[in-house]
């Protein structure tokens, strides 16, 4: 199975509502970085076998603005590390795919093709392209492997092409959180000084993500709905 992500429905009315209970300046904080959120990027975990790097790339792929991050277990179940996310997982959306017959990763590149991603596998593989011959330019979901093996032979089958980081040294990978910090710091600045226009979120995407950081931010949100729903029934 998949975890799927619950779509809050927009109301503008309750939004006004929640957002008197929020600070001037955390609004502020929020609309500046709904102007830079993406989903043109998005970083897939196969089956990590330690908690707290996977947490440190959920960390990395918020500082850098991307909204959705994919993990694919196998062996492992993945849970956030709230001492190593630092509470970015509280604003980005998290998939999982889990599937008994073992064709999790199957399910989840269906998802992403579905959603118009070209998918690239990290490898230091010598048929492996580098990063800066990747283009910016497409939709991409970059899967990044466990620590002991990097990412499975069946995630190099069916993946669209696989992607290294040149390196200098006589050790040959990153860890996946500095590996991940790299990737996202090239395609994101390439990206934006390339000005493409669907590169960030639509505004029906902000919207759900407001109503969504709204009901995160207030306290008792849910006691807070309910009063304004009763009031606008009683309106009515």
């Amino acid at each position: 199975m998949s975890e799927e992500i619950e779509e809050i429905p927009f109301d503008q009315g309750l939004l006004e509502y929640l957002g008197q209970f929020i600070t001037t300046h955390k609004k502020s904080v929020i609309e500046r970085v709904l102007a830079k959120r993406t989903r043109y990027f998005t970083v897939v975990l196969e089956d990590i076998f330690k908690p707290h790097n996977a947490s440190a790339v959920i960390r990395t792929c918020d500082c850098f603005g991307l909204q959705d991050i994919h993990v694919i277990e196998k062996t492992n179940q993945y849970k956030v590390n709230p001492y190593v996310t630092r509470g970015a997982s509280q604003w980005v959306d998290l998939h999982k795919y889990f599937r008994e017959d073992g064709s999790a990763v199957e399910a989840c590149f269906e998802t992403l093709r579905e959603k118009g991603y070209k998918i690239y596998g990290t490898s230091p593989d010598p048929s492996s392209i580098s990063i800066y011959d990747l283009d910016p330019n497409e939709k991409l979901a970059l899967v990044f492997g466990n620590e002991h093996e990097g990412i499975s032979d069946e995630v190099k089958s069916k993946a669209d092409g696989l992607v290294h980081i040149p390196m200098l040294g006589f050790t040959d990978s990153f860890n996946i959180s500095v590996s991940a910090s790299i990737f996202l710091y090239d395609l994101v600045k390439k990206a934006e000084s390339g000005g493409m226009d669907n590169f960030h979120l639509s505004e029906a995407e902000k919207n759900q993500l407001r109503m969504k950081w709204y009901r995160s931010v207030v306290k008792n949100s849910e006691i807070h709905e309910k009063v304004y729903r009763k009031n606008l029934a009683n309106k009515e």
